[in-house]
């Protein structure tokens, strides 16, 4: 198959054994003790002729979630499940830094997954490794499962870091508030992942939130539904902490621009006071060098002795009418 990653069969204990090369491909529409899993590149992927046969289920389900529509989503009929979910690129991808989230397209049926991706994302190949290594996946609802929490588990360790980071942050601010101006650089880009998380926190809640309030008459399983019930429980939990790490960095900002606002304030608090000193010892300056006939003190031996200390005694009374108004530095 063009774009096919891998073909895992999985047996009725649940176990996982990946299809080797030139095994027959397992019908991922038979019905059995055991069911199959196909994990698809879809940039390179030619499904359209097997979902046409509904391999993968009803046409139009698959045709909508292997579609090129990344809005996340969920569908049912007659029994099946396709959508799309977010999921967390892999760091060597070029588009990891995007603001585009990784996409993992699936469609489920009673004995199979189909699932695909158009970048490289963390869910799959960690499931596939945890497959092969031994855990036990009794049916296609339990593997989804495995996949979401795999991608909640990402998120919870991304947003883990973001409160790190924001420890280090504030414990720097508390206890040298005069040097905050870098950590000001540092809480953006930290803002800016918690809103992305955010982001895709609130579509994978509504996806998981839809399937857990299906109708009857979507002939969903009761245990998809409590899968779905128990997914939503951790993405509210999950969705409450992204937004208490955006919320906090968004204080700490307004918290580093009062400090740089109040440095700001004291450094022009220091230039007006320095101002208003010496503007009198300038006018005494100017005056007794103006070269005019009849300037005081010009007849003196010590004039110019007496035109310095009358210039000192003017910045001593401007700063001691400064200090009587009550004008404090912004420190205080």
């Amino acid at each position: 198959m063009p774009g096919l990653l891998w073909a895992m069969r999985f047996d009725e204990g649940g176990r996982g054994h990946l299809v080797a090369h030139g095994e027959p491909l397992p019908n991922p529409g038979d019905f059995g003790e055991s069911f199959v899993w196909l994990h698809f590149n879809l940039n390179h992927a030619r499904l359209a002729d097997l979902i046409s046969q509904e391999r993968f289920g009803p046409s139009h389900l698959a045709t909508s979630a292997f579609g090129a529509d990344e809005h996340q989503r969920i569908a049912v009929e007659n029994g099946h499940i396709g959508g799309v979910v977010a999921d967390l690129v892999q760091e060597f991808c070029p588009e990891a830094n995007a603001d585009a989230a990784g996409r993992l397209h699936f469609v489920m049926g009673p004995r199979f997954l189909v699932s695909g991706r158009r970048h490289p994302v963390l869910a799959p190949e960690a499931v596939r490794e945890a497959a092969t290594e031994g855990k036990s996946m009794s049916a296609p609802i339990a593997l989804l499962e495995t996949l979401v929490s795999h991608v909640i588990a990402s998120m919870a360790a991304t947003g883990a870091r973001l409160v790190d980071e924001l420890d280090a942050i504030e414990d720097h601010i508390l206890e040298r508030r005069e040097r905050t101006r870098g950590e000001r650089r540092r809480l953006g880009p930290i803002r800016r992942d918690a809103v992305r998380l955010h982001r895709q926190l609130l579509g994978l809640r509504a996806v998981f939130h839809r399937l857990e309030a299906a109708d009857e008459d979507e002939n969903i399983s009761a245990a998809a539904m409590k899968t779905a019930s128990r997914i939503a429980q951790r993405l509210d939990a999950l969705d409450r902490d992204m937004v208490m790490i955006a919320d906090r960095s968004r204080l700490m900002q307004d918290e580093v621009s009062a400090h740089l606002a109040e440095e700001s304030n004291r450094q022009i608090y220091t230039l007006s006071i320095l101002t208003a000193v010496f503007l009198p010892p300038t006018l005494v300056t100017g005056l007794f060098g103006m070269n005019t006939k009849g300037l005081p003190l010009s007849d003196l031996e010590n004039g110019s002795t007496i035109a310095i200390v009358i210039g000192v005694m003017s910045a001593i009374a401007v700063f001691g009418v400064i200090r009587a108004l009550g004008i404090k530095s912004p420190r205080d």
